[in-house]
């Protein structure tokens, strides 16, 4: 197993060795595609247990299998520091996006702002970021 390679990563992986077309991972295990399209895309990172079972019926393999690349996204995610966490975003509330990189893959960071409204109706800017490889992001 990569220590590097993303659940999303995995599961492409193991589809097209099946020779499998999404839609086809689709039929077989009655996922709808869109669900298939956002773990491929990385933007799940854990599975429920009924999900994880069908496509790994669907790919041959065992459910413990797909979960361990869960597990490693979690260890991935426990290694990054708080401050770094908190730099990002700093640098997305001030626009110097250009050079952001993953913490885990070194891909570029897609990021984004969200503007929300507080309790007291005032403006809330939250910073949004996501790997353009890997599972990464910040919500």
């Amino acid at each position: 197993m990569t220590q590097n390679k993303s659940l999303a990563q995995y599961i492409c992986e193991l589809r097209e060795k099946a020779g499998l077309s999404i839609q086809g991972l689709s039929k077989k295990t009655a996922i709808p595609i869109e669900i298939l399209e956002d773990i491929e895309a990385g933007k799940d990172l854990f599975l429920p247990a009924t999900l994880r079972q069908k496509i790994a019926k669907g790919l041959k393999v065992n459910p413990s299998d797909i979960k361990e690349y869960e597990r490693i996204m979690l260890d991935n995610y426990d290694n990054i520091s708080e401050k770094y966490i908190e730099t990002v975003k700093k640098a997305i509330i001030e626009g110097e996006t250009e050079n952001l990189r993953c913490p885990i893959c070194s891909s570029k960071l897609n990021t984004r702002i969200v503007k929300l409204l507080d309790l007291e109706n005032n403006i809330a800017l939250h910073p949004k970021a996501q790997c353009s490889k890997c599972s990464f992001q910040i919500k």
